[in-house]
């Protein structure tokens, strides 16, 4: 049998161990002929790695880990609960892979390799056995009756998604009867976020937060903090000032005096005078810290030349009073639009409020009371005449009385319960006309438009007359 007949085609019997052993012991053989074999392929002088990966072999450690946890096997620390003396065995690696605590812990350069137990001071033996097991699992149940603790305890360990995995628990948890609580709980523990959520859920349900014991039971710095901020969902400052009286009446002898301090942070000049007088007064009685204050606040409204020297951070309206920015229309891609897109600056976004009821171009609008009103314009070429109005309680259109004359570009006022129509271009010519239509506050009741014709130039900065 000759060699090539052997590389070049073996047979069956060619992978016995005889066949092998002789490859091994015939002198005429290299050494490392079987190994170049293996990895000569035909005259190519490429050579491909290959790195090999194990799906699911990192979990499997860490199981057989937890397995190793359960019977105590290779466990080189025991922790101790501080509240109850409960004992939860460990591996000092898992414990240190996990959490930045824990590796502080056992490599710092304090740390003591020989100390086989520790003793964690105000944890709960509870809580610290579901984090050790959470260590080697990554799963941790979150309850009502534990999240407080366990978020506590998150925190001082540096579990970061645990912590936040709590802040999201608590949340969903959110009630006008316990936000002031978790807010509260959140500061302590430095969890930004849910501290963020708790406030702004505060916020905007304010009304109904100043109803429950938790509003009652603040100290002097936290109601001064919540009544002092602009974001409060409130319709008028009276609802301000109401929610600091009933917090004071809660413990009158003892709240009373610190009226002159939280009176600050009721914005006073957006109060009525009358509102002022027969109100805020008789609550204060003869405080003189108070009584200055009142007086700075008529001053407001008796002296509105000097209302730019007063200006401050008292006289800046909270965002939830200011009211809405209205967009109506407009040019888009689709040449006109027909939306209504509303602007709250309490919350800072934009939502669509409602639709037009066609395109309208260059059209003037003007707001009465709660009505949009939407005057002349023109739909393409053609000018209009036609007004309509919404209601902005009830999202309803009306169409009105048409101007005597179409008009776009024109200009929309509200003078003294009048709605005038000024200027503008008829399709043909500029407009030098104002028209007026005096019962237009009421919708759908009012009188025919009536047009002053020539009564105001429009290069004249003279007023027109009176409609009679």
């Amino acid at each position: 049998m000759s060699l090539s007949g052997n590389i070049g085609s073996p047979s069956r019997d060619s992978g016995t161990s005889g066949n092998s052993s002789m490859a091994g012991s015939d002198p005429n053989i290299p050494r490392d002929f079987s190994r170049l074999s293996l990895f000569s392929s035909g005259t190519s002088s490429t050579t491909q790695d290959e790195h090999f990966n194990c799906v699911g072999h990192a979990e499997h450690s860490l199981f057989c880990m937890k397995k190793y946890l359960q019977i105590g096997k290779l466990c080189d620390v025991v922790l101790i609960a501080g509240q109850n003396g409960q004992r939860v065995s460990a591996h000092k690696l898992v414990l240190s892979a996990a959490s930045e605590y824990f590796a502080t812990m056992f490599t710092g350069s304090l740390s003591n390799n020989d100390q086989r137990e520790i003793t964690l001071v105000d944890i709960d033996g509870d809580v610290l056995q579901a984090v050790v097991n959470y260590c080697y699992t990554g799963t941790i149940e979150i309850r009502e009756d534990n999240v407080e603790t366990l978020l506590t305890t998150a925190c001082l360990m540096l579990l970061h998604e645990v912590v936040e995995a709590c802040s999201r628990f608590l949340s969903h948890q959110l009630h006008p009867s316990n936000c002031l609580g978790i807010a509260i709980f959140a500061e302590h523990q430095l969890c930004t976020s849910l501290l963020n959520e708790a406030k702004a859920y505060t916020h905007q349900h304010f009304m109904q937060v100043i109803l429950n014991q938790e509003f009652l039971q603040l100290n002097l710095e936290q109601i001064h903090d919540l009544l002092s901020s602009d974001d409060l969902n409130v319709s008028s400052e009276e609802e301000i000032f109401s929610a600091l009286l009933s917090w004071i009446q809660h413990d009158p002898i003892e709240r009373k005096k610190h009226i002159s301090a939280l009176l600050a942070s009721v914005k006073l000049p957006f109060l009525s005078p009358t509102f002022l007088s027969d109100q805020v007064e008789p609550a204060v009685e003869n405080d003189p810290i108070c009584q200055k204050l009142i007086m700075e606040a008529m001053k407001w409204h008796l002296l509105p030349e000097r209302r730019f020297q007063m200006a401050g951070l008292w006289t800046r309206p909270r965002k939830a009073t200011i009211g809405r920015l209205m967009i109506v229309g407009g040019m888009d891609s689709n040449k006109g639009a027909t939306t209504i897109e509303s602007y709250d600056p309490r919350s800072d976004s934009w939502t669509i409020f409602h639709h037009m009821n066609g395109k309208r171009l260059q059209f003037g609008i003007a707001l009465m009371h709660d009505k949009l009103l939407v005057v002349g314009g023109r739909d393409g070429l053609k000018t209009l005449s036609t007004m309509e109005c919404l209601d902005l309680e009830t999202r309803t259109w009306t169409q009105l009385t048409p101007m005597n004359t179409h008009r776009h570009g024109l200009g929309v006022a509200v003078l003294g319960g009048t709605l005038y129509a000024v200027g503008g271009h008829d399709g043909w010519s500029y407009l030098n006309t104002v028209e007026s239509d005096p019962y237009v506050a009421v919708c759908g009741a009012h009188a025919k438009s009536t047009l002053f014709s020539g009564c105001c130039r429009l290069k004249r900065t003279s007023l027109c007359s009176r409609w009679t």
